[in-house]
């Protein structure tokens, strides 16, 4: 047995500065939704992007809409409270906790008052979170409760799985992390994708990690805002540092592009041959690790005012025929032929366009992980 992840989130710094993280004592209710199931789970909470230590006052766990009974306390090291050092991650302690397949958990996490100038945080989960004053780890329904549509401190729950059980990583930006998709409904291609696996009796030991960050670039990185560190730069904590991590997909390079290309105001301006460098060197970081690599082709945009341009386009055209011939990866997925419009393949076909011409919609994202050939993780 080893650990495995069922769930992830990848965390980007947010100011705190002026709260109400930190001002008074705040229970965080987590709604996530898992893959992999498991008899036993642990939590992991991150303060890599703090710059001081924080302080958690309890937590607990518990599968949605149970009643208190089934709510379990987590420890760490056998207390119900730890300081997370600043720029490190804790594990809880291992807990019997019986977790389905595709199951949605409530993990609660209780913030004393304290000083928190910086958030480790997953902006815009597309995912209905709560914050409630005072100690409300132990409840079941929150008072006073304040809806958030973020992730905070919580990166990952693993489960115990056998030795041949691991983890897909699925490392991207805004599409990969559902932005539009249905929210609080887990229709995110990651989440279809998991469903899949568990639905095959050969890869049914295999979680879904999602990594998908929106705004999210490979070459460039924009500390301080939602889009975090670049994927280059994120690659050893939100990949490498994953439990059980077999295989990873890779669908980056819309937002370099955008940026670089933008009608108004183009700034960081990435070449094709700049943006083939960085999926290289994610491939061989990864293939260093023993990880298998699949890369997705970058799906269209046309009809996005803020982005697509004849250069733009150019470029992904120049970087879409180098993904679909290249030697390095182990497989290549065309997410770009499933989801574009045969009669215009510079859009997205409308049914499967969520609205904004570059996020697909719940249709979409069922066809990205309806394109992805379940035979690439027998290996």
């Amino acid at each position: 047995m080893h650990w495995v992840g069922t769930w992830a989130a990848g965390p980007v710094p947010i100011d705190n500065a002026t709260g109400p993280l930190g001002t008074l004592d705040y229970t965080l209710r987590e709604n996530i939704h898992t893959s992999l199931p498991g008899k036993t789970v642990r939590i992991v909470v991150s303060n890599e992007m703090g710059t001081t230590p924080l302080s958690i006052g309890g937590a607990s766990i518990a599968l949605s809409a149970s009643s208190p009974a089934l709510q379990k306390a987590i420890t760490f090291a056998g207390k119900l409270s730890t300081i997370v050092p600043p720029g490190a991650k804790l594990f809880s302690d291992a807990l019997d906790f019986d977790l389905p397949a595709g199951a949605n958990l409530a993990i609660s996490l209780l913030i004393p008052k304290q000083s928190i100038p910086t958030l480790t945080m997953h902006a815009y989960a597309n995912q209905p979170n709560f914050m409630a004053p005072g100690d409300q780890t132990s409840s079941s329904t929150l008072t006073q409760p304040v809806e958030s549509d973020s992730w905070l401190f919580l990166t990952a729950v693993e489960v115990q799985a056998p030795a041949h059980a691991a983890s897909v990583v699925t490392l991207g930006d805004s599409i990969t992390d559902g932005a539009v998709s249905a929210r609080g409904a887990n229709r995110r291609w990651p989440d279809d994708l998991a469903r899949r696996l568990q639905a095959d009796p050969k890869t049914a030991s295999l979680g879904v990690l999602n990594e998908g960050i929106g705004g999210n670039r490979i070459v460039h990185s924009d500390i301080g805002s939602n889009a975090g560190p670049g994927a280059l730069a994120r690659f050893d904590r939100d990949v490498l540092s994953q439990a059980g991590v077999k295989y990873l997909l890779i669908l980056e390079g819309i937002n370099d592009i955008g940026v670089g290309t933008a009608p108004t105001n183009p700034h960081d301006t990435v070449s094709p041959e700049q943006l083939i460098q960085g999926l290289t060197q994610l491939i061989d970081r990864a293939h260093t690790h023993g990880i298998k690599v699949y890369l997705g082709t970058i799906m269209p945009d046309k009809g996005l005012g803020l982005y697509y341009t004849d250069a733009g386009e150019a470029e992904r055209q120049a970087v879409n025929l180098w993904i679909r011939s290249n030697k390095l990866s182990d497989a290549v997925i065309d997410f770009d032929k499933a989801v574009r419009d045969p009669a215009d393949p510079q859009r997205l076909l409308p049914a499967f366009d969520g609205g904004d011409h570059i996020h697909p919609s719940d249709a979409g994202h069922k066809a990205m992980a309806d394109a992805i050939d379940p035979r690439i993780f027998y290996r």
